[in-house]
C-alpha cells in the first residue's frame, strides 16, 4: 500500500547489477594442453545501468525526528495521559486508518465497491487524517505498485530488501520507470470524482486539521487531558504508529507468510499484518483478487474489521455494488498456482477437476477498470455480483 507524508521529495533507491565475467572450466587431463592456445578471458560488460541510491537526507531527517518524539509519545501514554485518552488513541487510529483502507486503498484504488456521496466525504477525512498522500497521489501509486509489482516502477519493489520496502522507499529518489509507468495507469475514474479533486485542491488546509489539530483538542476539552500529553500521545505517536502498520503492507507482507493462492508473486498472507492494519493482510489473496471488497477469501471480522465497516456501510445503503470471487473461482486458482497450504473452510463438497482453468484475474491487474481484464471475467464478475454498473 502506498504512503508517502514528503510527496515531492519522497524517491528512489535501487540495486546495481552486474554482469560476472565468464569462466571456462576444464578437466585436469586437458588442462596442459588448453593452456597452449587458451586465449585471456575478457570480462563482458553490461549494458544494465547502475543505479546509485540518491538518498534525499530531510526525508532522513524529518523521520528520525518523527520516531524519536514518538517514543517521547509512547512513554508519556505510560506514565502520564489519562486511560480515555489512550483509548481516544486507538479509536481515532481506526478512523484513519479506514481513509486508507476502506478509502484510498478498497474504493479509489481498487474500485471494489460503490459508495454514495456522504460515504465518500467521511472516507475522504478520514484518509485526510492519516497524512500519506492525498488520495489521488495514493492511488496512483497504488494502482502502480499493482500493475508492476516488484519491478523497477514499483514505488516500494519487495525485492530491495524489508527496509527499503517499508520506510526506505520514501528516503530516496523514486526510479524513473516509476513516472514512466506511471503515465499509463488511468486515472480518469479519480477526475471524475469530486470528492477526491476537492480534497487534492484543499488537501494541505485538511490535513493539520484532521491528522493533528481536532485529535489533540478532543482529549483536552472533553476529559481536561494536558495538552502537551495529548500532542505528543495521539498526535505523533498515532500518526507514527499508523504509518508505520499501513508500511507493514508493504514490506511484510511481501516477505513473511504462505502463498495459498499464487506461489509465483510475493505478496504473503500475514496474520500480524491483517491485525496490525485492519483487514489489509490478506496480501496474497488481494493481488490475485484486487477487485474484492474484503482483500481476503473470508469475511472474519476478528482480522478484518475494514470488511465489518464495509457491510455496515452497505446495511444502511452507503455502500453497493461490493464486489466478490465465487468459491469455484478461488478453488480453481488454488489447485492452479497455490503453494498447498489453502484449506477450505466451507461446507461445499463439490470437487473442482478443471486444474487447466485459468483465471484472467490477478495477473499484474490493479482492480475492476483495469483496461487488461478479459471480458469474459468481467461478464462473470458482473453476473455472480448482480452489479448495477
Amino acid at each position: 500500500m502506498a504512503s508517502n507524508i514528503l510527496s515531492s521529495s519522497a524517491l528512489f533507491l535501487a540495486e546495481a547489477r552486474s554482469a560476472e565475467p565468464v569462466q571456462i572450466i576444464s578437466t585436469p587431463g586437458a588442462q596442459h594442453s588448453y593452456k597452449s592456445y587458451q586465449k585471456p578471458l575478457k570480462t563482458v560488460k553490461s549494458n544494465v545501468p547502475t543505479y546509485k541510491w540518491d538518498i534525499v537526507w530531510t526525508n532522513v531527517l524529518i523521520f528520525f525526528v518523527l520516531h524519536s518524539v514518538s517514543l517521547y509519545g509512547a512513554w508519556l501514554m505510560i506514565t502520564q495521559a489519562i486511560w480515555r485518552t489512550n483509548i481516544f488513541f486507538y479509536l481515532y487510529g481506526v478512523f484513519t486508518g479506514m481513509g486508507i483502507t476502506a478509502g484510498a486503498h478498497r474504493l479509489w484504488a481498487h474500485r471494489t465497491y460503490r459508495a454514495k456521496l456522504p460515504l465518500r466525504i467521511l472516507l475522504m477525512f478520514c484518509q485526510s487524517g492519516a497524512l500519506q498522500n492525498h488520495i489521488y497521489e495514493w492511488v496512483r501509486d497504488h494502482r502502480v505498485h499493482h500493475k508492476f509489482t516488484d519491478t523497477d516502477a514499483d514505488p516500494h519493489n519487495s525485492r530491495r530488501g524489508f527496509f527499503f520496502s517499508h520506510i526506505g522507499w520514501l528516503m530516496v529518489k523514486k526510479h524513473k520507470d516509476v513516472f514512466i509507468k506511471g503515465k499509463t495507469v488511468d486515472l480518469s475514474d479519480l477526475e471524475a470524482d469530486p470528492v477526491v479533486m476537492f480534497q487534492r485542491k484543499y488537501y494541505l488546509l485538511l490535513v493539520p486539521i484532521f491528522c493533528f489539530i481536532i485529535p489533540v483538542l478532543i482529549p483536552w476539552y472533553f476529559w481536561n487531558e494536558d495538552l502537551w500529553v495529548s500532542w505528543y500521545v495521539v498526535g505523533i505517536a498515532r500518526y507514527t504508529l499508523t504509518l508505520n502498520f499501513t508500511w507493514l503492507v508493504n514490506s511484510a507482507a511481501h516477505i513473511y507468510g504462505s502463498k495459498p493462492y499464487d506461489n509465483t508473486i510475493s505478496p504473503t498472507e500475514n496474520m500480524f499484518v491483517s491485525w496490525a492494519a485492519v483487514g489489509e493482510g490478506w496480501h496474497n489473496y488481494h493481488h490475485v483478487f484486487p477487485w474484492d471488497y474484503k482483500a481476503a477469501e473470508l469475511g472474519n471480522y476478528r482480522l478484518n474489521v475494514t470488511t465489518a465497516f464495509l457491510d455496515f456501510m452497505a446495511k444502511i445503503g452507503w455502500a453497493y455494488d461490493l464486489k466478490t470471487v465465487s468459491s469455484e473461482m478461488v478453488k480453481k486458482r488454488v489447485q492452479r498456482t497455490g503453494d498447498g497450504s489453502w484449506v477450505d473452510d466451507s461446507s461445499s463438497t463439490s470437487i473442482i477437476n478443471d486444474i487447466d482453468y485459468h483465471h484472467h484475474l490477478g495477473d499484474l491487474l490493479w482492480g475492476w477498470g483495469d483496461k487488461d481484464m478479459k471480458e469474459d471475467d468481467i461478464r462473470d464478475i458482473r453476473y455472480y455480483n448482480k452489479l448495477t454498473e
